[in-house]
């Protein structure tokens, strides 16, 4: 039996290549006139996808035409495709076509035009064997059956950039590997280099003898295995190009000393601009843990079975699990729920645990957020505020949850629910036109946090499902897909889902920034009181360092939502920070309700000079003043435990070093107790 024979030329092209493309069809039977002909490029119209080209033959560039063995030029017209945005394009042949008289499909630059400057331009992602479908129907009425495909391999264009994946906290003399990608222009894998292109690597303090000289491979990447550092300090992986002079810095490195928690980076909201995680849920989780090389991700499709069906939530469940692996990539079974707005508003559902079915909101369990917290333990169910100050998907924070809502996102792609445009936000929630979502001030962030309602920052990616659908293609601002760290003591499900329940994570604008602070021992997503230091009433030492992907525009010290130092490093990617804060801790506390004791929050806000900035999680104190008898209990019990008879009546204060210096005065600052003492 014959088969008709289908090819293209050229049989290969590189991503973003611009070309005339040949799509040659040889019936393996005779085609009578009046058959009806569609091709398919199975494009879907984004910038990155195959580009659409024009039926209009009289265009300078980009046109799409069918020839015939005898050089007949054959216009197509195009034909709306109702569950796609672009067209498939359709003709009738005017004549009879015999078995092994070929027909050519041509997608590119006009006759007698340069195929490189009017062509067409092939998808800017690389994928082996990407089909072209093309559709037969002999009967002329529009039946057609199983398409004809065309295969064509689209490979990684001219190298362009280098990229170094390598963890972003290390230890003293331990070590660890670094994975090198040679990607072109749009993020693709490449070798396409000049055959002597030699990579230089260094880094600060390098050791005389590590001299390292890399050859891009065929692979386009390459795994180093067994660097260290024997010095604690702030580094960064340098790559040099020898042959043209290029520098490719990495992420930086933070080298402790000692043994410490480890940094993760990863997504727990978004969605891959290449990749489609409805349609294809394994490649997306590909893309992520290969190419862009994150620790952790988690599912985020909406809720409602328009957007997941049965069948796709049973997929992205498997895949979820399949692809869990400690050590390499944590994932986490999560979807979105949009609520009422305002009091529930739009969020993101994070399970800690396999097996877990999808919560609808027309399902009984699934109407409102009090059901679904009745049918949860916290250490089962996380649930994330997203996007709490976008108007109509908003949330007022009247009903936080503190034990399920631990960490809110304070930045997605869209916009961030920090504060308002007028309160110097540099990347609000904005429409350029009357269509799209304006902020609104009822989901503020710092609102929330003045009104003591305690969570970590986390940041979400881009999105364009649910809520989002109209954004895209819209006129809401777009910024940079938003990037979430956590610092946690290993990689696996159930210690990230533990440092998100303890706060120990800040939100990134997409950069691998490095933030962290403390004060009084006391990391960021942390809680103290008075009670236990008392010397935190006349003075909190806030110390911290701050290192980005490139050089440092400000570091910003946030109280009670108000800028109070900002610290403007000078032509550097990395800074060590400390400020003391002296202002009397009873004049700035703000008032808390149901009788909780008046509280100081801070957090930290750094910014790079190209405007990608990093938010540190909130740290908190509360301002209790101890009555003259708990102060002697807590002098008592201090002195059983340290085995010390107290020798004075502040020894109870417990100061740390750096407040010793207050001691004098935090004994006249309390009057009743000096009353009391005497």
């Amino acid at each position: 039996m014959r088969r008709s024979i289908c090819y293209c030329e050229p049989q290969q092209a590189a991503a973003g290549e611009i070309n005339t493309w040949k799509f040659i069809y040889t019936p393996a039977n005779k085609l009578p006139k009046g058959t009806l002909i569609k091709f398919d490029l199975a494009s879907e119209g984004r910038s990155i996808d195959w580009e659409i080209p024009s039926t209009d033959l009289k265009e300078s560039r980009n046109v799409i035409y069918c020839m015939l063995e005898n050089g007949k030029i054959l216009p197509f017209k195009e034909i709306d495709v109702e569950w796609r945005f672009t067209p498939q394009y359709e003709l009738q042949l005017p004549q009879e076509i015999d078995v092994g008289s070929p027909i050519t499909i041509i997608c590119g630059a006009p006759k007698g035009k340069s195929p490189t400057q009017a062509g067409n331009m092939a998808q800017c992602t690389t994928q082996r064997r990407k089909n072209f479908n093309l559709y037969i129907d002999t009967s002329g009425k529009g039946r057609f059956g199983e398409p004809e495909v065309f295969n064509m391999d689209i490979k990684g264009s001219t190298l362009k950039n280098i990229k170094v994946w390598a963890p972003s906290f290390a230890i003293k003399n331990h070590r660890f590997d670094v994975i090198v990608r040679f990607e072109d222009e749009f993020g693709n894998l490449t070798s396409n280099a000049p055959e002597d292109t030699l990579i230089e690597l260094s880094y600060e303090n390098l050791r005389e003898n590590l001299n390292w000289k890399l050859f891009v491979p065929e692979t386009g990447f390459i795994t180093l295995p067994n660097l260290y550092f024997n010095e604690a300090g702030i580094y960064t992986i340098q790559l040099r190009n020898a042959a043209t002079g290029e520098v490719f810095r990495a992420s930086p490195i933070k080298c402790f000393a000692e043994p410490h928690d480890h940094l993760f980076w990863g997504l727990l909201h978004g969605e891959s601009e290449r990749i489609d995680s409805a349609e294809n849920i394994e490649g997306c989780l590909r893309h992520f843990r290969d190419e862009k090389a994150l620790s952790f991700f988690s599912s985020s499709h909406f809720e409602s079975m328009e957007e997941t069906s049965n069948d796709l939530w049973k997929s992205v469940v498997q895949n979820i699990t399949d692809f869990d692996e400690n050590d390499r990539f944590t994932t986490f079974i999560g979807f979105q729920w949009n609520g009422d707005p305002g009091i529930e508003g739009a969020r993101q559902f994070i399970f800690t645990k396999d097996g877990k079915q999808i919560l609808r909101r027309k399902d009984a369990k699934g109407t409102t957020l009090k059901k679904i917290y009745k049918s949860f333990s916290p250490k089962e169910l996380l649930s994330i505020p997203t996007f709490t100050q976008g108007s109509g998907t908003h949330y007022n924070f009247n009903d936080f949850n503190p034990e399920f809502e631990r960490v809110v996102e304070i930045y997605n792609a869209w916009g961030s629910s920090e504060n308002l445009k007028k309160d110097d936000n540099p990347r609000p929630i904005e429409t350029q036109g009357k269509k799209g979502v304006k902020e609104t001030a009822e989901g503020s962030i710092i609102g929330a946090l003045k009104r003591n309602f305690r969570f970590g920052f986390v940041a979400g990616g881009l999105d364009d499902r649910g809520i989002y659908a109209d954004f895209f293609d819209g006129d809401q601002v777009q910024y940079s897909a938003g990037l979430t760290a956590i610092i946690a003591k290993e990689q696996s499900r159930t210690s990230l889902a533990e440092a998100l329940y303890k706060r120990s994570c800040y939100a990134t604008t997409g950069e691998r920034m490095l933030l962290g602070y403390s004060i009084a021992g006391t990391s960021m997503g942390g809680e103290i009181s008075t009670a236990d230091k008392p010397g935190l009433i006349i003075n909190r030492h806030i110390s911290g360092y701050a290192a980005g992907t490139t050089a440092l525009k400000k570091i910003e010290i946030i109280r009670n939502g108000e800028v109070i130092h900002t610290i403007h490093p000078k032509n550097t990617y990395h800074q060590d920070f400390a400020y003391d804060d002296s202002e009397d801790l009873s004049t700035i506390a703000l008032d808390a309700k149901d009788k909780k004791p008046p509280f100081v929050f801070y957090y930290v806000r750094v910014t790079q000079e190209d405007g990608h900035i990093a938010w540190g999680s909130p740290l908190w104190i509360d301002y209790v003043k101890l009555s003259p008898s708990e102060r002697k209990a807590k002098r008592a019990l201090k002195a059983v435990s340290t085995k010390v008879q107290p020798k004075v009546e502040m020894d109870d204060f417990s100061l740390d070093d750096e407040e010793e210096e207050e001691e004098e005065a935090e004994v006249d600052f309390d009057d009743d107790d000096d009353e009391s003492d005497a």
